[in-house]
């Protein structure tokens, strides 16, 4: 049985979050920003919420039945909430690391497309429920929905290891973004299909 996808509603907004940010918590980029632990586990779910969810007002968040796996989607002209990532940043990265950082996410802004298109900011799984097919699933799922309104998609990747899972589902690679002591992250964009 593949597993089965839901919307999340505003009353699975906490679990959702926590799905997420245990999912990051190996990612390059997240512990690239947030090395230490302590730090990690308190700011990882106030970006969370701050980069994605904005998509719970709009049915665009989406989980598997079991909860252990979730894909926060921006439809078209819905965006993060930049103010509040650049003041959990000011607060908790290290001054002396924040125009690198910053350098970072103006490379991830130079690449976000200006057409219209659906947006994802995070997909995870929970560390102990990798390799199930989960987060195919909710990419599947996500991407029906995007090819019945014929709208293009874009994410970046901030894993390396899961750029095979995003062509296989039609994203192309546009390039690099990096930065003196970053890892890479891999904006990938899909067209529109249907």
């Amino acid at each position: 049985m593949p597993p089965q996808i839901k919307a999340a509603d505003k009353a699975r907004r906490s679990s959702v979050i926590a799905t997420i940010t245990l999912g990051f918590a190996s990612d390059p980029v997240a512990r690239w920003v947030w090395p230490d632990p302590a730090v990690y586990f308190d700011v990882q779910p106030k970006f969370v919420d701050a980069f994605g969810g904005n998509g719970f007002e709009h049915g665009s968040v989406f989980e598997t039945s079991c909860g252990r796996a979730a894909a926060l989607w921006l439809p078209p002209n819905v965006e993060p909430d930049s103010e509040r990532i650049g003041a959990l940043a000011a607060e908790t990265v290290a001054p002396e690391r924040m125009e690198e950082i910053g350098m970072f996410f103006a490379q991830m802004d130079g690449y976000h497309p200006e057409e219209p298109c659906w947006y994802l900011p995070m997909i995870a799984v929970d560390p102990f429920a990798t390799g199930q097919g989960m987060g195919a699933a909710l990419m599947k799922h996500a991407l029906n929905k995007i090819d019945e309104a014929r709208m293009p998609a874009y994410l970046e990747s901030s894993n390396p290891r899961n750029i095979s899972l995003y062509e296989r589902h039609g994203f192309s690679m546009m390039g690099e973004i990096t930065t003196p002591s970053s890892p890479i992250m891999t904006p990938m964009f899909r067209e529109a299909r249907g």
